[in-house]
């Protein structure tokens, strides 16, 4: 493997990285249930795809052939994401979901 591979897949599983951590981040601090929604489904799906990417192109240049054992986690991914946070935000539009109070302090009211 040449040293423009490994930096391309180091570069991808960084950025990876990167995403889950901001989206991780997004998912334990932001206020309100529609905006943490945003965390795992936008953010942790580019991380975790990014490094599928960098799991397929390194597999692919150490064998002999193309590896695309991560092509199906990475659709499933794509997929599924999208649909489960629509059907979360419209479920908890419907039940009129509330924000927690600014200071973190009570409960909220579902």
């Amino acid at each position: 493997m040449n040293a423009a591979t490994e930096f391309a897949i180091s570069l991808l599983i960084i950025v990876g990285a990167l995403f889950v951590l901001l989206g991780s981040i997004g998912l334990a601090r932001l206020p309100d249930f529609l905006m943490r929604l945003h965390g795992p489904t936008k953010a942790t799906t580019l991380g975790v795809g990014a490094m599928l990417l960098a799991s397929a192109a390194f597999f692919s240049t150490t064998a002999d052939d193309i590896s695309l054992h991560e092509l199906a986690p990475l659709f499933f991914l794509f997929i599924t994401a999208p649909v489960t946070a629509h059907l979360l935000a419209k479920a908890a539009m419907h039940r009129k979901s509330k924000s927690r109070p600014a200071d973190g302090q009570g409960q909220t009211t579902p």
